[in-house]
């Protein structure tokens, strides 16, 4: 009868503690036998080779740094070790830098191409490692690679533009546009513009078309010939800010007084000369790479913990000129 108590004592013993090992991982914390520092370091742990890599076209531009800088927070907030190579507008950098990031092991990376077309091998690498691809800002050519697209009404944000325009030259003219074909965001925005334009009454000619590669130096280089050879145009079309800014110095320089500038991001500089009384600037198609950047780490994460996510995500786009800047602020993005 002894031997019999003890046994029924060993099992109930045995019994309470395979509950207790279960209730440890679920349950309030309350419930939980683990300290918060033991929870913490479980999680660490457990997403300890969930690396995020981060590619986009150039890390000098202001609003890619200010993308990186939202995507970054939100994705180490949710335990995430995030990565960041800079390509600088080179494509072969780029894919360097991709397969070195494969190598070191990430599960996702946030990428814009610096090149469409270019980038498909890196995309097939890529998949080939199990790498989940959410692309922000400029589209792949081959979006079959993708996971997920973030980005801004292109096309809108170009015809815009155009309309901005008709409304301010009715009678038409002359006019240069700063493009990169290279990356298919700036090829909608211009395709926008070029299609608003053509349904003015009075017609727009554009005598001039260059690529920038998305650079300041190559948008005032290319802005000062266009200058030189077209004195009389009326407006410049800028794939975007960082172009417009070049564009901007140029125009300064040759005093050309009546030329109107538009650019796309609704950045900080543009807005300041939106302030000037004396400025070419016309307009800027805003976006925000803040939510952007926000809405890339959260899609990331639903990625790879299997939750539902939009596959596409298009942020709206609005003009800000002279009479609406100081609703937006001049400090920092929108």
């Amino acid at each position: 009868m002894k031997k019999r108590v003890i046994t029924v004592m060993a099992v109930v013993l045995i019994c309470i503690l395979g509950i207790s090992g279960c209730k440890k991982h679920v349950g309030t914390p309350e419930d939980n036998a683990a300290s918060g520092e033991e929870a913490e370091d479980g999680k660490a742990d457990s997403q300890e080779k969930k690396l995020i890599g981060f590619s986009v076209i150039d890390m000098k531009n202001p609003y890619f740094i200010t993308l990186e800088n939202a995507a970054r927070e939100v994705i180490e907030k949710k335990g995430y070790e995030f990565i960041m190579e800079d390509p600088g507008t080179d494509p072969t950098q780029q894919a360097v830098q991709i397969q070195e990031m494969i190598d070191k092991g990430i599960s996702a990376i946030i990428l814009s191409p610096v090149d469409w077309e270019k980038i498909t091998p890196s995309l097939q690498a890529l998949k080939e490692a199990g790498v989940r691809i959410i692309n922000v800002d400029t589209q792949v050519r081959e979006m079959d690679y993708v996971d997920a697209y973030i980005g801004s009404d292109n096309y809108s944000a170009g015809y815009i533009c155009g309309e901005d325009l008709i409304e301010r030259c009715p009678e038409g003219g002359k006019i240069a546009i700063l493009e990169c074909p290279t990356q298919n965001s700036i090829n909608d925005r211009i395709t926008g513009f070029e299609e608003a334009i053509s349904k003015a009454t009075k017609g727009f000619e554009v005598v001039a078309r260059a690529d920038t590669t998305g650079e300041f130096e190559r948008a005032l280089e290319e802005s000062e010939k266009m200058l030189k050879e077209y004195p009389d145009i009326v407006a410049i079309m800028c794939g975007n800010d960082q172009i417009a800014v070049g564009a901007t110095t140029s125009v300064n320089v040759a005093r050309a007084k009546e030329v109107l500038i538009y650019g796309v991001d609704g950045s900080p500089d543009i807005k300041k000369e939106l302030q000037k009384p004396d400025t070419q600037i016309a307009g800027t198609a805003a976006q925000s790479p803040i939510h952007m950047g926000q809405n890339a780490a959260e899609i990331t994460d639903c990625i790879l913990t299997g939750q539902k996510f939009e596959k596409e995500t298009y942020e709206e786009v609005f003009m800000i000129n002279k009479d609406n800047v100081a609703m937006y602020g001049v400090d920092g993005w929108q």
